[in-house]
């Protein structure tokens, strides 16, 4: 693997040292990458394939993965991100249910409205999504809540409230959730 490089000129790098680097470095460098006469056409879809790939790898929040990370030392919700961007990269116009249990798990702040973009993504293609969650921000953008109570575990599971953000921030009673929404709901019509 020492002898096998990518790239021509300034851009050639040796694949261990491609490797090495995180995903949102990746993406930078395919994307600034440039081939020349046959070696262009050669590489030409599978330079875009790993750019698309790369792209949806970040779009999900997972930038700062290396690329030669190993799948089993990734978190559940790492773990999780990456099949989700693998259906990102399906082009199908067959309908889909996807069901994500806490998909925020191990996510830097910032990148929940990232995350939140890719779940609206799915939405507006016509699939399906249901989000097991508790940050705020991503029942806050929810189309529709069921919250479940009025504990956890078996002092839970019951239907406490339902209803779009607003309806549930709007209770006064019976939904633990209520004014914590309301006040990520205000503090949104504030900005």
């Amino acid at each position: 693997a020492r002898h096998v490089f990518v790239g021509e000129g300034d851009q050639r790098q040796p694949i261990y040292r491609v490797s090495h680097i995180t995903l949102g470095e990746a993406l930078d460098y395919f994307r600034r990458l440039e081939l020349q006469g046959a070696k262009a056409e050669i590489a030409a879809r599978v330079v875009n394939e790993i750019r698309q790939r790369l792209k949806f790898l970040n779009d999900v929040g997972l930038n700062y993965l290396s690329l030669d990370r190993s799948a089993d030392t990734l978190s559940g919700g790492e773990a999780q991100r990456m099949k989700l961007s693998l259906e990102l990269s399906r082009r199908t116009s067959t309908p889909t249910l996807y069901v994500l249990d806490e998909p925020t798990t191990g996510l830097h702040f910032a990148d929940v409205g990232v995350l939140l973009g890719v779940l609206g993504r799915l939405v507006e293609q016509g699939h399906s999504v249901v989000v097991i969650e508790h940050h705020l921000d991503v029942v806050a953008a929810a189309d529709h809540l069921i919250e479940l109570g009025p504990e956890g575990g078996e002092a839970g599971g019951t239907v406490v409230a339902t209803g779009v953000p607003a309806e549930v921030a709007a209770l006064t009673s019976g939904s633990p959730t209520a004014p914590y929404l309301r006040a990520v709901l205000e503090a949104g019509a504030a900005h």
